[in-house]
């Protein structure tokens, strides 16, 4: 039973203050309850609360995310589905059976341009939270407390620091697929106004600033209710970041990522024994590595996207579906031969479906092309399963251990301090899972970035990843690294540098006078 029930999105009447005045972020949610009543009492914060979680699983107010939050879009299918199809669909781990009938041919052949329907849909959903999170914290002022006895204060200022890491990652995710975006905090009117564009560089500095602050504000490991976040989550973003300065800022920040994961790896966690439960419908056991989960559950989460579209989506051909704990495959996406390359047959985590399904892949649309390799499953740890047509109870790992033990590792090998030693033997540890014992333990010579890359893709495919970590190694666009169908070829070519970033959405380009383009759209 997970322990912080997320339903749909209604709950209270929320003025959603986005980024323009364009029709198509005239998207409010359900009107339930005035704010002047939700937020009275503690339960109605922590309801509230609840709503800025659920954001990122959920789209919707009913079953399958009926009566969405954001009509009439692709955003339609939440956060999370959009999130995956962004970080994953243009890279090395996934081709898409429907990519034309789900408007995703441009994504997945990285040829996208600032109408694309997805890359608006993130961009939405991102604004989406923060506006959520910012009318929070306009209710959470020292003058909205007054009311409030010491103690309540102390919870609600709790929920504070909370709502702030959440806006901070919804933030880090524009910072990191747009570049220079529109920023907007609860100090803010609420009114129609055109929002100032923050540069990458300056934003990377509000996140640091806002984890920084509520880092102490925020529980020690454990000490918070499961699906919440803890200092952990704000330590662990805070070295994601820093790894990836370079590209954000154009200054290293390495040391401070080893900094950052050296206080996530003594704060108490551990890897989970079997790699394969941390994808299962009983993960949220697993809070001995998953630092910060988006949850799921059969009766409450009821989206087709978040860990729905994970389990379902990649069941293609001869897989039999009850054997991942759902009643059908999707026959949606597979993964291609380059990626296939990297793991050798002992690993456990490359456990691909090879029957039926050839390795090469000349017609992307053949769900029969590309092995089929499924990472999420609905089943319980005794192989039981509870389903409702698809819909599934698996948490999806925004944020754990194994990440963090490759950014120290990484960190270190790109001279941020810290010990090179260390640094192998917490890579020979995700190994040793992997492998089931020292058959995948590799020397201090083998570890190199390039291992890295693979490593990072081996351990946490699916995981939203890919297309961040091949950006900052150089291998998205250009010509170093080629994989099938990259720029729409069967073999692959050299794609522009401009597609290292989205494209701000022409709708909002054309309703704020304070945005710039990105470069090369």
């Amino acid at each position: 039973m997970k322990n912080i029930k997320i339903y749909g999105c209604g709950i209270l009447s929320i003025l959603l203050l986005l980024v323009s005045c364009t029709k198509d972020l005239n998207q409010y949610p359900t009107i339930e309850t005035t704010s002047e009543a939700v937020y009275t009492s503690v339960d109605g914060y922590r309801a509230v609360l609840a709503k800025l979680y659920g954001s990122f699983a959920v789209a919707g107010n009913g079953r399958g995310d009926a009566d969405p939050d954001m009509a009439g879009t692709t955003a339609t299918w939440g956060y999370l589905r959009v999130y995956f199809n962004l970080q994953e669909v243009p890279t090395d781990e996934v081709i898409y059976t429907w990519a034309g009938g789900d408007n995703m041919v441009e994504l997945q052949y990285m040829t996208w341009g600032a109408s694309d329907t997805w890359v608006n849909a993130m961009y939405y959903r991102i604004y989406y939270t923060v506006a959520l999170c910012n009318e929070f914290l306009r209710n959470a002022t020292p003058e909205k407390l007054a009311g409030f006895t010491d103690a309540e204060r102390l919870d609600i200022e709790g929920f504070a620091a909370e709502a702030r890491f959440l806006r901070a990652l919804a933030y880090s995710h524009a910072m990191d697929l747009y570049g220079n975006v529109p920023f907007v905090t609860e100090k803010d009117a609420v009114a129609a106004f055109f929002p100032p564009r923050i540069t990458r560089n300056d934003l990377f500095n509000y996140i640091e600033q806002e984890l920084v602050g509520i880092a102490d504000i925020l529980p020690e490991s454990f000490q918070n209710q499961y699906g919440r976040v803890s200092r952990a989550a704000a330590w662990a973003l805070l070295a994601k970041n820093y790894l990836n300065a370079a590209v954000y800022t154009g200054t290293p920040r390495y040391d401070d990522c080893v900094n950052y994961s050296k206080k996530v790896i003594e704060s108490g966690y551990s890897l989970n024994a079997d790699y394969k439960q941390l994808f299962n419908a009983d993960n949220d056991k697993r809070t001995n590595e998953i630092i910060f989960p988006i949850q799921a559950d059969v009766e409450h989460t009821t989206t087709w996207g978040a860990t729905t579209y994970l389990v379902n989506g990649p069941i293609v051909g001869s897989m039999q579906a009850t054997n991942y704990g759902v009643l059908s495959g999707w026959n949606s996406f597979r993964t291609l031969r380059e990626f296939v390359a990297i793991f050798s047959t002992d690993d456990k985590r490359g456990d691909f479906w090879k029957s039926g399904q050839s390795l090469d892949v000349d017609d992307p649309s053949s769900s029969s092309q590309g092995y089929g390799l499924v990472k999420f499953t609905n089943l319980n740890d005794d192989g039981t399963y509870k389903t409702d047509e698809g819909l599934v109870s698996t948490d999806f790992p925004m944020i754990r251990l194994a990440d963090v033990y490759l950014m120290y590792a990484e960190a270190v090998l790109r001279g941020g301090g810290g010990s090179a030693t260390e640094a192998l033997e917490l890579v020979n540890q995700i190994r040793q899972r992997a492998f089931a014992g020292t058959l995948g333990s590799i020397s201090q010579a083998q570890l190199t970035l390039d291992f890295i890359l693979e490593e990072r893709g081996r351990e946490l495919f699916w995981e939203c990843t890919r297309r961040t970590d091949l950006i900052r190694f150089g291998r998205f666009t250009g010509n170093t690294y080629l994989w099938q169908w990259k720029g729409g070829d069967v073999n692959g070519r050299s794609v522009d540098a401009k597609f290292n970033l989205y494209p701000i959405p022409t709708t909002d380009m054309t309703a704020n006078p304070n945005l710039i383009q990105n470069v090369g759209y």
